[in-house]
This record gives C-alpha cells, sequence and structure tokens, in this order.
C-alpha cells in the first residue's frame, strides 16, 4: 500500500500539500493574532493558496468568485429564511411560550431534561448566540427559585443550542457543508435529528451530573438573574399569555419545516421517481420551499397571534437581518476557498490519499474539522474549510453517506471551544465562571458532543453502506 502511493506521488502533489498547510496556517494566524475577520481571512488564504498552487491570477480570481456566488445563491436565503423564522419566534413570545409550558409540566427530578428539550427546540430555528441569549435568563432564574446547581441546569440548555447547531439545517454550517459536498439537505436533517437526540441526552442531562461535581461553587450571577422570565407569578403570565401564540401553534411553526425535509427524504428513499406524491413531497420538502413556508406560517401563527400590526411585523423580520450578514460573508467566502481548492486539485489529492490509504472519509472529515475548530475557534469557519478540503471525497459517496460526512464535519466543528471561541467567553460571562470553571464545563461539554456524534456517526455509516 505505502509502495503505491509512493509510487503515484508527485511533485505537484507535495506543492498542493504544502500551499494548503499553508492556507490553512494563514487563516489561523490572521484570525487569532492579528484578530482579522474570517471573511478577510478566508479571501486572503485563498489568493494565498491558489498562487502558491500555480493557478493563474485571472483563473484564481474567477474560482474564488464562482464558489462565492454558488454558496450564496444555494445557502444564503436559507440562512436569511431561518434568521427570520427565528426573530419571529423571538419576538412574539413564542419562544417563552414553549419554555413556560414545558417547565411548568417538570418536576425537580426532570427540570435538566426539560432545559435541554427547551433549547432543543428553540435551537432548531435560531442561531446559537440568539439562543444563548434568550435562554440564559430562564436557566439562571430556574436554578435560583429551584436550588437546582447551576451546572445541573445550564449544561443541558447549552448541549441543546450546541448539538442543533453543529448537526442540523437550517443552521448555517451544515447548511454550508451540504453545498459544499452536494448532500441532500433533508436526508442531511433526518439523520441530523437521529444523530442529535442521543447527543443531547449524553452530553446534557448525564454530563451535567458530571460538570456539577466538577463545578460545585458556580452561582448565578446576581445582576443577570432576572425578576421574571417567563414563569412569574400567575396574574403577570395570564396577562402575558394574552397577547403570545399558542403552545401548539408555535411548536407547529418551528417543526413545519422539519417535517416537510424529511417528508422529501423518505419519499425520496421509498417512492418510485415517477410516482405523483413523492413528486409533491418532493417541492414541499425542498429546502427554500419549506423555510419558506414556515415563515409565511409563522407571520400569522405568531406574529399576527401576538398582535403584530403590518408594521410591526415588517420590522421584525427587517431586522432579521443584518445580525447574519458577517455570518453569510464568512460561509460564502467559505464557499470561495472551497472552490480554490477543487480548482486547484488538492481535493483530488487528498481523494487518492484517503482511498490508496483505505481510510474512513466520516473520520478524514471529522479530523480535519477538529484541527481547524481547535486552531480558529470558529466552528462556522471549521466547517466550511473543511468541507472544501474533503469534497471531492463526496463526489464517490451515495447520498446517505454523503450527509453522514456533513455530519461528521459537523461533529468536528464542535470540539473543545477554548480561549479563542466568542462562545467561550459569552459563556463565561453570563454564567460568571472563572477561565478554568469555564474549560472543565463548556469545553469539556462540546467535547462530549464532538466525540458522541462521530462514535455515532461512524457505525451508522457501516450499517447504511
Amino acid at each position: 500500500m505505502t509502495t503505491t502511493l509512493a509510487a503515484t506521488w508527485s511533485g505537484t502533489d507535495t506543492r498542493l500539500i504544502g500551499a494548503t498547510l499553508l492556507a490553512i496556517a494563514l487563516i489561523v494566524v490572521l484570525i487569532t493574532k492579528f484578530k482579522l475577520h474570517p471573511f478577510l481571512a478566508l479571501i486572503l488564504s485563498s489568493g494565498v493558496l491558489g498562487l502558491v498552487a500555480g493557478m493563474p491570477v485571472d483563473t484564481l480570481i474567477e474560482t474564488f468568485t464562482k464558489g462565492v456566488g454558488s454558496t450564496v445563491a444555494s445557502v444564503g436565503v436559507l440562512i436569511a429564511l431561518g434568521a427570520m423564522l427565528g426573530k419571529l419566534l423571538a419576538d412574539s413570545g413564542g419562544a417563552e411560550q414553549i419554555v413556560d409550558t414545558i417547565l411548568s409540566r417538570s418536576g425537580r427530578r426532570t427540570l435538566p431534561w426539560a432545559m435541554a428539550l427547551v433549547a432543543a427546540l428553540i435551537g432548531l430555528p435560531m442561531f446559537f448566540e440568539i439562543g444563548l441569549v434568550m435562554l440564559i435568563p430562564v436557566v439562571l432564574l430556574v436554578s435560583r427559585r429551584s436550588g437546582q446547581p447551576l451546572m445541573m441546569l445550564g449544561i443541558p440548555a447549552l448541549a441543546g443550542l450546541s448539538v442543533l447547531h453543529g448537526l442540523v439545517p437550517p443552521h448555517p454550517g451544515p447548511l454550508a457543508a451540504a453545498g459544499a459536498l452536494n448532500a441532500n439537505v433533508g436526508i442531511t436533517l433526518a439523520l441530523g435529528v437521529l444523530v442529535a437526540i442521543p447527543t443531547v441526552i449524553i452530553a446534557g442531562p448525564l454530563f451535567a451530573r458530571v460538570a456539577t461535581r466538577l463545578v460545585p461553587d458556580a452561582v448565578p450571577p446576581a445582576h443577570l438573574v432576572p425578576e421574571s422570565a417567563g414563569t412569574g407569578d400567575a396574574e403577570d403570565s395570564g396577562a402575558a399569555d394574552a397577547r403570545r401564540p399558542s403552545f401548539l401553534a408555535t411548536i407547529s411553526t418551528v417543526l413545519l419545516p422539519v417535517v416537510l425535509m424529511m417528508g422529501k427524504a423518505l419519499a425520496d428513499i421509498l417512492l418510485a421517481e415517477d410516482d405523483a406524491t413523492r413528486r409533491v413531497l418532493d417541492f414541499l420538502g425542498a429546502p427554500l420551499v419549506a423555510l419558506l413556508a414556515a415563515v409565511l406560517l409563522g407571520m400569522f401563527t405568531l406574529g399576527r397571534a401576538a398582535g403584530f400590526t403590518r408594521d410591526k411585523l415588517s420590522g421584525t423580520l427587517s431586522e432579521s437581518l443584518p445580525p447574519i450578514a458577517g455570518i453569510l460573508l464568512i460561509v460564502g467566502a467559505g464557499g470561495g476557498f472551497k472552490e480554490t481548492l477543487v480548482e486547484a486539485g488538492v481535493g483530488d489529492v487528498i481523494t487518492r490519499l484517503a482511498t490508496g490509504a483505505n481510510f474512513s472519509p466520516l473520520l478524514l472529515g471529522w479530523l480535519v474539522a477538529v484541527a481547524i475548530r481547535l486552531a480558529t475557534g470558529s466552528a462556522t469557519v471549521a466547517t466550511v474549510s473543511a468541507a472544501g478540503i474533503v469534497a471531492p471525497l463526496a463526489a464517490t459517496l451515495d447520498p446517505t453517506q454523503g450527509a453522514l460526512l456533513v455530519l461528521a464535519i459537523g461533529a468536528g466543528s464542535l470540539f473543545f471551544s477554548h480561549v479563542n471561541d466568542a462562545g467561550f467567553w459569552l459563556v463565561k460571562e453570563y454564567f460568571g465562571l472563572t477561565v478554568g470553571q469555564t474549560i472543565k464545563s463548556w469545553s469539556l461539554m462540546e467535547t462530549v458532543i464532538s466525540v458522541v456524534a462521530i462514535a455515532l456517526i461512524l457505525p451508522l455509516g457501516a450499517l447504511l453502506s
């Protein structure tokens, strides 16, 4: 095996691999040392990659532009629709309705499980940072009122948000990876949910017991604990409920795109191509149609139910877009980086290496994402960069294995968040932890998520191959 690989290896291959390592190192240095925005870091690194790989300048610019355009065209609209749905859920009080309903039916022993469920449901349409800001007051208040340790409730909530963020569309990372790998979003979502459920359970309520022992003295910061967070007195909650959407309407709206996309995935597997039902489900389950349908439904079930005027509804949808500009730019530049890798021939070299060494594409995708995550601190940068590096491998995989490769990359992008990750500092400040306590709770939880997820994905890949 080694002799065969050595015989086919050339000086060009060495230059391409060197160019890739140099580009990745440049991304790391620009982001971590010089604090350059990942968008600019990806552009500059793509240029260095192409020039060192020997690409003509005009070809390099055309290739990068093509990659940005195709990625934004395929993923950008979906991210925007997801942001709109999340903003409707937040502003209408629908998210609070989910929290109140589930927590009101939870006893002391089931509170950690309830927090994980709340976070997972809210995490479906919302970006991690938005969901975190919404859930933190609830976690702090419930911890104070119930007397439960902060880590016992905080870890399940963080796990629910993080797992959904890394593994399940319509979050930017999984969507970007699916676009780069030409993976079926419906199958990715279905398998993502399948992997996410046990991962949330293990990294959430179960790991919370360990985290509570590791950080026993964590206390909610007094200035951050709200007087009420949807769990106040009956008089207050009754007045609020009158202007909030119902629990059933909220859940139905949040789960609509999930149901439609999973319906399409099942139809593609179970029904013939010329079947009329499959054609209908293929249309309704297309990610663009499914998310658009959820946003349009949410305008009535969430916005109108909360008493929004037309101006308020328009304002809510408009306000959802500016915060995602940075994410869209990073994802787009990641698409340009991916296209540059492919055009330069780097992907072909990696594909030959992985095939010749009989190395699992799923494990390779996870390891590459882990390395970039540890170096840059950004899950999104890790996802889009790793997807670009292993993209040619996906062409040899069937739709199921391609979807699992997306999940493997997503799992790797969550590995051991530390001081170069903005999420690390968000959690530290909101929970009032020291750096050491944050590492022993949040960083370890992220590592558990990553390892458990890939431990589930690898045998699932073998089972479905």
